[in-house]
């Protein structure tokens, strides 16, 4: 799961209105690449989002201590303080080169500033 506003990683986790959701093996996409809109915008709903989804990770921006911790108990591992485009962000995560606090060259001022 990748916290997404517009074509980019969401600089805030509990700001994400979007939420694309991919399902890959051995780095090759199964099916294509699922959108969300998240209809009640907070952290909370992402987090009962995932779990809903039975996700295995997460890829977000700045995410609050406490979300971190309850996502990570929960068994799903968190990368984040990420900040580019998502598409590239998936392809780094189904090669397992993604890292927490990337910045990738695609980032606009824009939304390193968000």
């Amino acid at each position: 799961m990748i916290t997404t506003r517009g074509d980019f990683v969401s600089p805030r986790f509990d700001l994400s209105p979007e939420v694309l959701i991919a399902t890959y093996y051995d780095q090759e996409l199964l099916e294509e690449p699922r959108s969300i809109i998240v209809s009640d915008v907070s952290a909370e709903t992402i987090c009962d989002l995932a779990l809903k989804e039975n996700v295995a990770m997460v890829i977000c921006g700045g995410i609050e201590e406490q979300h971190y911790q309850f996502l990570t108990w929960k068994k799903i591992t968190v990368i984040d303080s990420v900040i580019g485009p998502y598409t590239e962000v998936l392809q780094l995560a189904m090669n397992n080169t993604l890292k927490s606090g990337m910045i990738l060259p695609g980032a606009t001022s824009k939304e390193v500033a968000s």
